[in-house]
């Protein structure tokens, strides 16, 4: 079977149609999709021998067949990458694997384990990490293990077609679990959906159909700006933007790639300099962390196809050259064969620009290699890239009754100026009165040996102390000032931290003493560089030594360069 033969079964298989206008022949893949596919088959085959290795090929063992995760545990999550990794290069035109009955024992075997691993009561597997008996994780597995269902059944080798019908086993399982089961997050609701709809183009059945329409009853959760709910801009976004995708594409319900259409476009605007995203707004476990696009490729790709958008494919073009080895969609390219048709041209992404996100509490400010985050209800309030050189955060506290550390409740856009404010108090408390005492509330103490919250709220307040933080950010031409004021009681130790990325140097800094990848900028101007990049900021200010105050966030995992004072403080950040 050759290439064009291969593309075409699946794509028949499955009903694999685009929701596009275009036309597609699997014959006539383009030399630059061409080139992307086997260099995706390639790496594929280059970690087989590794996985094959870490197998569970111990007689009699409970879990024969299955792969372990970092721990040491045997689960269904990292077996069912096993599958699709080895369907692909099993059932892949190219590979060196190619219809080899090598992997056919390593397969059956892991197919074995699946069944094992799943619960017969609902059809759910577990997440050791968290989640048992768990319908949503079902519903992830499903994802991989659907496209590994159409590699295995459109092979020409019988063993292979035999291994899919078990896998189909597995799958339609799976898929009846999801008819009853709940989810926990915004996110799982559209994943159980794209996972019922992949279920159902390869065993039709009517019931999957209502539950995804009972899902999609709730709406999808896009806010104006674009966003979802999670906000998590390298983990769940890109997940619903596929999984909404794939119920449109299965389901012929193109009206839903408006909400993937709406957040690839505000996502445009998230994307640093050097390719990462911003993720300081999420809502999930990647906040703060560094993020490629790579899992939007999928998305960018679909929609720049259907839609002739040349942005969405510079997109697309920009993720192969900064994050190529990351984007991992074999196994999209070989069962979705309309993938593989040649981009649009490229229209140019947005470098230059001011966009507030009002939803997000967020501003974004680029212009050219120099991009900056500003944020509300967040403690970092401002960050910096400059290429690859990064000022990951600025944030500071005071020792303001524990309870310093700057949060601003709103971001205000006025004028080209971006306002951050904060207010705090610190009350004492009088006696509780002689009723009260009376009633046994004297008795209520908080285990730490503190004033329980809930007698706190029958004293009276007294010597009340108040601070007003002020943070008003301006721009011009790539260059930020950070006016911050706090004013209110007085002599409070005031600590700011500009939170550099590890790896790059400091100069115009001197150490902080005891204190690892810290440092102190008494005054003048600081640089940071990186390569042929320099971050500049300043000036200097240095009143005390007391960096890490009582109530302040644990130091930033980087290098830190702290100024300090004494309220009431001014001081204004020129940062570039």
């Amino acid at each position: 079977m050759n290439r064009r033969d291969f593309l075409a079964s699946t794509a028949a298989l499955t009903s694999l149609a685009a929701l596009g206008p275009r036309s597609f022949a699997a014959n006539a893949v383009p030399a630059e999709s061409d080139d992307l596919l086997q260099e995706f088959i390639r790496a594929n085959d280059a970690g087989i021998p590794g996985l094959v290795t870490k197998q569970e090929r111990r007689t009699g063992h409970r879990w024969l067949g299955g792969q372990v995760n970092q721990y040491g545990l045997h689960t269904a999550q990292n077996t069912s990458g096993f599958i699709s990794a080895l369907a692909c290069a099993a059932c892949a035109p190219g590979s060196k694997y190619f219809q080899s009955t090598d992997l056919v024992e390593p397969l059956r075997l892991a197919v074995g384990y699946m069944l094992a691993a799943q619960h017969p009561e609902d059809g759910t597997v577990d997440y050791y990490e968290t989640n048992f008996h768990s319908p949503p994780d079902m519903a992830f597995i499903l994802e991989v293990a659907c496209p590994a269902y159409v590699l295995l059944r459109a092979s020409p080798a019988p063993a292979y077609v035999a291994l899919a019908a078990e896998l189909g086993k597995f799958i339609t399982r799976g898929a009846d679990g999801l008819l009853t089961g709940g989810v926990h997050t915004p996110n799982h609701r559209w994943v159980v959906c794209a996972a019922l709809a992949s279920a159902n183009a390869l065993f039709p059945n009517p019931r999957y159909v209502a539950r995804i329409d009972q899902w999609l009853a709730e709406t999808v959760d896009l806010d104006p700006d674009g966003q979802y709910t999670e906000k998590s801009t390298t983990v769940y976004s890109p997940i619903v933007n596929r999984a909404l995708i794939t119920v449109a594409r299965h389901l012929n319900r193109p009206a839903l790639l408006e909400s993937v259409r709406r957040n690839l476009e505000m996502t445009l605007f998230y994307v640093h300099p050097d390719g990462e995203v911003v993720t300081e707004a999420s809502r999930r476990q990647d906040r703060y962390q560094r993020g490629s696009m790579a899992r939007y490729y999928y998305s960018y790709r679909a929609l720049a196809l259907i839609d002739g958008n040349g942005r969405f494919a510079a997109m697309c073009r920009q993720i192969e050259r900064t994050a190529r080895n990351q984007i991992g969609e074999l196994a999209a390219f070989l069962t979705e064969p309309a993938l593989l048709r040649a981009l649009p041209v490229d229209t140019p992404l947005p470098t230059d620009y001011a966009k507030h996100f009002s939803y997000s509490s967020l501003a974004r400010i680029r212009r050219g290699a120099s991009s900056a985050t500003i944020l509300a209800n967040n403690t970092t309030l401002f960050s910096f890239r400059k290429n690859s050189a990064a000022l990951e955060a600025v944030r500071f506290a005071t020792a303001f009754f524990g309870k310093g550390q700057f949060t601003a409740d709103t971001l205000e856009v006025r004028d080209g100026r971006y306002i951050l404010r904060q207010s705090l108090e610190g009350p004492y408390f009088q006696p509780l009165s002689a009723e009260q005492i009376a009633q046994g509330d004297h008795t209520k103490m908080a285990p730490n040996g503190t004033l329980a919250t809930n007698s706190k709220a029958m004293r009276i307040q007294s010597n009340i102390q108040r601070l007003e933080a002020v943070v008003e950010i301006t721009e011009t031409a790539g260059k930020f000032s950070l006016a911050i004021s706090l004013t209110g009681t007085t002599d409070v130790p005031v600590s700011i931290e500009l939170a550099f990325r590890s790896g790059g140097k400091l100069t115009g800094v001197e150490p902080l003493p005891h204190v690892t990848d810290a440092f102190l900028l008494r005054n003048g101007t600081g640089k940071y560089t990186v390569g042929d990049n320099t971050i500049e900021f300043g000036p200097g200010q240095i009143e005390h030594t007391y960096t890490q105050v009582r109530g302040a966030l644990p130091k930033w995992d980087g290098q830190s360069v702290y100024l300090t004072g004494l309220t009431p403080f001014k001081t204004t950040l020129t940062i570039s």
